[in-house]
């Protein structure tokens, strides 16, 4: 029996990349699968496509498991309230959804457009709004359900360039921590994933040396989108009942856990700081402990694994 035999899974950017790996590994172990994605390009700048989902349904179908196609868009609550009807009406029920669905507009943030800005937010952040609110009633009614969503080293760390994404990844990540808190007494639990993966949207990076082709080369070969997809499907699992409120990452064959926001210094004065005491005496004392402000690749500069 697989990891998740007889459970609904919703997979939202389910055409290609981590997306589609989730719900070919998703139906594998034992899921049903309603495969979602739009059919639109890396950037969302156009109208979309049914054919992309369906193609993934079909090799689900092809290999002996369920699945059904859906082609709206996560930005859209009408849209994402029907995919969660299209599994109670197709399946009779759901129990998981995996998030991956996303799109870039990268670009200096000085030269960023409002509709760039506007864009990525509305996809990543307000789509997993979207699909968390849609389904959360029915997951705390049935005292289950999973939430795993898609974070980024962007958010977490940061990337010249990625200045909208960012913000989208990070609010993402105080998302899933208020759903794993305020859902623990229900069962609902919720965690998110930083990839590290090679996929259309990394391939749509531009390079612009020897050393960024070389660490696209190095992510192209060694860090896969079905590597992420282990992961994914484990946390959508029951059996990962105690387990909520965490930031993974993936990394080829490596797993990390990600610290989250906790205070490491403190200064307090007991007759209150003023701007000269705090340049002179606070600031200073903290500046050790200060965080750099080198890029994801900094953090993470060895080979993946």
């Amino acid at each position: 029996m697989g990891v998740l035999e007889g459970k609904v899974v919703l997979v939202t950017g389910a055409a290609g990349g981590i997306g589609k790996e989730c719900a070919l590994l998703a139906a594998r172990e034992g899921a049903k699968v309603v495969v979602n994605d739009l059919g639109g390009s890396v950037s969302g700048g156009d109208e979309g496509d049914a054919g992309p989902a369906q193609k993934t349904a079909n090799e689900i179908k092809a290999a002996g498991g369920e699945a059904v196609a859906n082609s709206e868009s996560v930005t859209s609550m009408a849209s994402v309230k029907g995919m969660v009807q299209q599994a109670m009406d197709t399946y009779g029920g759901l129990h998981a959804i995996i998030n991956p669905a996303g799109i870039l507009r990268d670009g200096m943030f000085h030269k960023m457009t409002d509709e760039d800005w506007d864009q990525v937010i509305e996809v990543h952040l307000r789509g997993a709004y979207n699909v968390s609110r849609a389904s959360v009633e029915h997951f705390r009614g049935q005292q289950e359900g999973s939430y795993v969503h898609f974070t980024s080293t962007s958010g977490l760390i940061g990337n010249i360039g990625q200045a909208n994404y960012a913000a989208a990844k990070l609010g993402v990540m105080g998302l899933s921590r208020i759903l794993a808190m305020e859902g623990a007494m229900k069962n609902v639990r919720s965690n998110i994933i930083a990839p590290f993966a090679w996929t259309r949207m990394i391939a749509s990076i531009p390079i612009k040396d020897e050393a960024s082709a070389q660490r696209v080369e190095r992510m192209k070969n060694s860090m896969r989108a079905d590597q992420v997809a282990q992961l994914a499907i484990a946390l959508a699992s029951p059996e990962a009942k105690d387990v909520t409120g965490q930031i993974f990452g993936v990394r080829g064959n490596e797993v990390v856990l990600f610290d989250q926001p906790r205070p490491i210094r403190s200064m307090a004065k007991v007759e209150g700081w003023d701007p000269r005491s705090l340049l002179d005496v606070a600031l200073p004392a903290m500046k050790n402990s200060f965080f750099d402000a080198g890029a994801s690749a900094s953090v993470f500069p060895y080979d993946p694994i």
